[in-house]
């Protein structure tokens, strides 16, 4: 054994005994991993000993992945054989990536729309369908949708977003009934607006939109009917991304998750 494969497995130990969660002999795929959740879930799966494959278009992916030892690709999941390709050998998936534009549906862009579609819902399908076969020789897997409070709610100026992410519930749920016979779980985790690069745009473009302050937009518009008023911390998110690929979780497949600071309950 190489020093630095020796220094890899020890670190990786010493960090999985810490967190309490050893997933040291699995191999995990992370999408939108350059930033906000995804960089928060691709540490997380690190520090829990997984082998990384953190994802992005971004050429920064190869930050995140240098800080973690993982392996950084940079592709855009609109082109969606590439996309195909990241599925092959993994034994988790999260698939993370999207991109969020604002305006009336009368307004809204058709090519945006069907872009935001190709890689918030068919590159995702692309990577599940890639490996999945892989999962079911093995007789394990986790499929981890980052989905959003707007898969089962919508709100208005999204509407790509919103059929996105509604989209990618049914597509979870799907796989967890095909998946339940071979070991493989598949669930979603729907955030309400967390402290990313996204939602920071968002904002602005809510407030150019509105033509209100971007203070006004966080307190009126996203936050208005959330009872716990801030927003949700990336790293919340990780804890519970990857915890439903820990022990214990073999009976919950097909479910979805809020973790929006009680905007759901309303």
């Amino acid at each position: 054994m190489s020093d630095r494969l020796a220094g890899s497995v020890g670190a990786s130990s010493a960090r999985s005994t810490t967190n309490g969660l050893d997933l040291g002999d699995k191999r995990a795929l992370v999408t939108g991993a350059a930033s906000g959740i995804g960089a928060a879930v691709a540490r997380r799966l690190a520090a829990a000993g997984a082998e990384v494959i953190a994802v992005d278009r971004a050429a920064k992916v190869e930050a995140i992945a240098a800080e973690i030892d993982a392996e950084a690709r940079i592709v855009d999941l609109a082109d969606l054989d590439a996309a195909a390709e990241l599925g092959d050998r993994v034994d988790i998936v999260v698939n993370n990536a999207g991109f969020q534009h604002v305006a009336p549906i009368h307004r809204f862009p058709a090519d945006t729309f069907s872009t935001m579609l190709r890689v918030m819902v068919e590159a995702p399908f692309r990577i599940v369908r890639a490996a999945l076969p892989g999962m079911y020789d093995r007789g394990w897997g986790r499929i981890v949708n980052i989905s959003s409070v707007h898969g089962l709610r919508a709100s208005p100026f999204k509407s790509a977003y919103v059929t996105a992410k509604h989209a990618i519930e049914g597509l979870s749920k799907a796989t967890a009934l095909e998946g339940a016979a071979h070991g493989v779980t598949s669930n979603c985790v729907c955030p309400g607006f967390a402290r990313t690069p996204l939602v920071e745009r968002q904002i602005a473009d809510q407030a150019e939109l509105l033509r209100v302050p971007e203070a006004q937009v966080l307190e009126d518009v996203l936050l208005a009917r959330t009872p716990i008023k801030r927003l949700v911390e990336p790293a919340e998110v990780a804890e519970l991304a990857v915890w439903l690929c820990g022990p214990g979780t073999t009976s919950i497949t097909g479910a979805s998750f809020p973790i929006d600071g009680g905007w759901t309950s309303h």
